[in-house]
């Protein structure tokens, strides 16, 4: 966290971060935690000298415990929202997070933990059922597949700050 890229000036929150799209068959792994009900991407802050590749790798390893490999990056976000309790530095601020989802290769005999490093629930939804969750960022319900099968980088801005 020392090492995060993140500026805080004045209301603001910038971010770069990174997400994981891990797939078994047609089921997309999440995280929860107690304080929300919302579902977001497994992934974190990039560290000052890291890639963005290096990122999710890491972030991957430390949250479920197996070594999964980017294949390609298939989403760059510009995310946009108003922070929520979940993080402190965060509350009440808008935020602007740089996002890169990357398609992750997953081990055959990759065994998933059912909890992160911190706590917080791996759950795995259904692609077809996605639109059922509530997922964040939001835009994932409608770009996710196409993502994942069209096999090109989409950029998608997505802006759920309520202004």
């Amino acid at each position: 966290m020392e090492n995060d890229c993140f500026i805080i000036k004045d209301n603001c929150y910038f971010r770069y971060r990174t997400g994981a799209i891990i797939l078994r068959g047609r089921k997309m792994l999440f995280v929860q935690n107690d304080l929300s009900d919302y579902y977001y991407m497994i992934g974190g802050a990039v560290e000052i000298g890291e890639t963005s590749q290096e990122c999710i790798e890491r972030e991957v390893l430390e949250e479920t415990g197996v070594p999964c490999k980017a294949v390609r990056c298939a989403i760059i976000c510009e995310n946009f929202f108003s922070g929520d309790r979940l993080d402190k530095r965060i509350s009440g601020k808008l935020c602007h997070i740089l996002e890169f989802y990357y398609l992750m290769e997953v081990p055959e005999d990759g065994s998933f933990r059912e909890e992160t490093d911190t706590g917080e629930k791996l759950t795995w939804i259904s692609l077809d059922e996605i639109g059922n969750y509530d997922v964040r960022p939001v835009m994932l319900k409608t770009k996710l597949k196409e993502a994942i099968d069209g096999g090109v980088l989409l950029h998608v801005v997505n802006k759920d700050t309520g202004v």
